[in-house]
């Protein structure tokens, strides 16, 4: 039986210009391609769903219909994470038209996110951390490159994007600090540990020129076949040396930064001061820390509070 191919509905002029002007904003704002491309996809899927529903033009987008919208993304099963960001690209669109005077008002402004479960992030405590990059022998370049790349990683609470994207010039011994190119392109200076400059110090000078056959390559962290460093690549290798950590469970990259967070926090740092090193915009992300120990913040709470 031959299977019926399900035409997508044709987006109207109005709305095709509409995406396009918010996508060259975008764009202005230098953001990351895959950040780009999942915009570009929610807002289409709003497009067409406009069309299916008779709404040729933003403007007669109202906040009853957005509404109705977001019943239909609850509708189809999707995480409430995913119905989130979908719902934050409407918000933005219009913002954006609102903003230009091709709208006179944004519906999505008071369009609720639906309540996202509470998870608290994967944190390997201080033993785990410390076993997991003492494990890396750093006597080949690759396993030099792997050991520089996980103590930046948990020495400066870097994303992962941010660590493949370092330059060997990022990197001030002097000052031991590291400059970061964090999201939007923001700039950020993190102080740099003693065990992270060791490792780092030797692969760059005794490893990565083993690696690095073109002169030109700026890049850090440096594959195999002399290219730059995915964060796949990253994924990968740190997965390689949990398991020899004989760490439980998966541990991401990212958790890397969430241990570095968490262990500021505990041994006393301020959140105002963790968000800096984050490169977090708004303190409410940094927060989360604060539900990781709360065992911890009970006891300093009972310690200092006069009427505790």
């Amino acid at each position: 039986m031959a299977t019926v191919q399900q035409t997508r509905p044709e987006i109207s002029a109005a709305w095709q210009s509409a995406l396009i002007g918010y996508r060259r904003e975008l764009s202005a704002r230098r953001l990351s391609p895959n950040t780009l491309r999942a915009y570009s996809s929610d807002l289409e899927e709003l497009a067409e769903w406009a069309a299916e529903n008779g709404i040729a033009d933003p403007r007669d987008l109202s906040y009853k219909r957005l509404r109705g919208y977001a019943a239909a993304l609850a509708g189809r099963g999707l995480e409430r994470s995913s119905v989130g960001r979908k719902l934050a690209a409407a918000r933005g669109l219009f913002d954006f038209l609102t903003r230009t005077g091709a709208a006179e008002q944004n519906p999505a402004e008071l369009l609720p996110n639906p309540k996202s479960a509470s998870r608290l992030p994967r944190v390997l405590d201080r033993d785990q951390a410390r076993v997991l990059l003492e494990r890396i022998p750093a006597a080949t370049p690759l396993d030099a490159r792997d050991k520089a790349m996980l103590e930046l990683a948990y020495s400066c609470g870097l994303r992962c994007s941010e660590l493949v994207a370092l330059d060997v010039d990022s990197i001030d011994f002097e000052n031991e600090t590291v400059r970061v190119r964090g999201k939007g392109d923001k700039e950020r200076i993190v102080p740099l540990g003693e065990p992270a400059q060791r490792a780092a110090s030797r692969y760059i000078e005794r490893f990565r020129p083993v690696l690095a056959d073109d002169p030109a390559e700026r890049a850090l962290l440096i594959s195999k076949s002399g290219r730059r460093l995915s964060p796949s690549d990253v994924t990968r290798r740190l997965g390689r040396w949990v398991d020899e950590a004989a760490i439980a469970g998966r541990v991401s990259p990212h958790a890397l930064r969430h241990s570095f967070a968490t262990h500021m926090l505990e041994g006393g740092a301020d959140l105002r001061s963790i968000q800096e090193l984050l490169g977090h915009a708004s303190i409410s992300t940094t927060q989360i820390y604060t539900r990781v120990e709360p065992g911890r913040l009970r006891d300093a709470y009972v310690g200092a509070h006069p009427r505790a």
